[in-house]
């Protein structure tokens, strides 16, 4: 894998995790949100969905038919392009959350349906804030790992000169 394919990995998943705090600010800031109009629904709690860009069976079943030298570890591939160009992960798409509104008693509001009920935004704040930390936590491994690969790319750069 070349550094350059390194970076755009730990690239690709230090934006999905941007985004992946994004939407969960949203939900955030909309939590305490209720229906709009009587039968309407409120905020729907919104989550992320992750994929990677390239399905590593892809990958292997490609470059495990190529001949090439054979050690006796395996199969050594010289090849100038590379297996990892379009690798990463990316955001499939944001999915709504299937959870229930929760109603809350209220029949003097205007909005109230014929039970008396208006219905509240199914976002949870402890769900939200463990998935915004594990986010923050992704999101800093990441960055761990882009500054690691930068600093490899460093040491080589300097390295070639000499």
């Amino acid at each position: 894998m070349s550094f350059l394919s390194s970076l755009d990995i730990g690239g690709s998943a230090l934006s999905a995790q941007r985004l992946r705090m994004d939407i969960i600010s949203q939900n955030i800031a909309n939590q305490e949100t209720y229906n709009t109009a009587v039968g309407a629904d409120p905020y729907c709690r919104q989550l992320v969905v992750f994929s990677e860009k390239k399905r590593f069976s892809q990958v292997l079943n490609k470059y495990a038919n190529q001949d090439g030298p054979r050690y006796h570890r395996g199969t050594y591939y010289l090849s100038n392009r590379s297996k990892y160009a379009y690798a990463g992960v990316t955001v499939a798409e944001v999915i709504e959350d299937d959870a229930p509104f929760v109603p809350v008693y209220d029949p003097d509001n205007p909005l109230a349906d014929e039970d008396g009920y208006i219905y509240k935004s199914n976002v949870d704040n402890t769900k939200e804030q463990i998935d915004l930390l594990a986010a923050q936590r992704n999101y800093e491994a990441n960055a761990s790992a882009v500054a690691a690969v930068k600093a490899m790319l460093t040491k080589a750069m300097s390295l070639n000169g000499r």
